[in-house]
């Protein structure tokens, strides 16, 4: 019986440009190519997030990025390739969560439906009804809320 090898995944907080490059072609394909979303509304507040790369042995695999709004702390843009799906997301929102600020208040998300689950496991609650968003359904969802 063959046995199972655990794929090592590694998430990074990044901003070299060649890192960057890779999660923005993460993000493409994810959002863009699979879910259709308008790329002008892709690419926005780049320089004042900061970004993290996730890899499963060494290969780039998903993404994400934080940033502070007036609101609070936004996680966005999570996003993992469709061959990673499956343990990616959950290392990612953690990294994420442990990069923010001690002092971090108000942390808030728009969750992708599907995705909703995955953040509650985080803590984060669902605040008020579902909305569209890039032609896709969503919730905001507030950590502790």
């Amino acid at each position: 019986m063959p046995t199972k090898i655990e794929s090592k995944i590694e998430v990074l907080k990044v901003s070299e440009p060649t890192d960057l490059e890779k999660v923005f072609a993460i993000r493409r394909k994810v959002f863009v190519d699979e879910q259709n979303c308008p790329p002008e509304l892709e690419w926005e507040n780049e320089d004042v997030s900061t970004h993290f790369l996730a890899t499963v042995d060494g290969e780039p695999a998903g993404a994400a990025r934080w940033r502070k709004t007036d609101k609070g702390y936004k996680l966005e843009r999570f996003a993992v390739l469709s061959k990673f799906r499956g343990g990616v997301g959950s290392e990612l929102v953690k990294a994420v969560l442990a990069d923010l600020p001690a002092d971090a208040g108000y942390i808030y998300l728009h969750a992708q439906t599907p995705a909703v689950t995955l953040y509650e496991k985080f803590g984060f609650k669902k605040i008020g009804p579902e909305f569209e968003e890039a032609g896709i359904k969503h919730y905001k969802m507030v950590k502790g809320g």
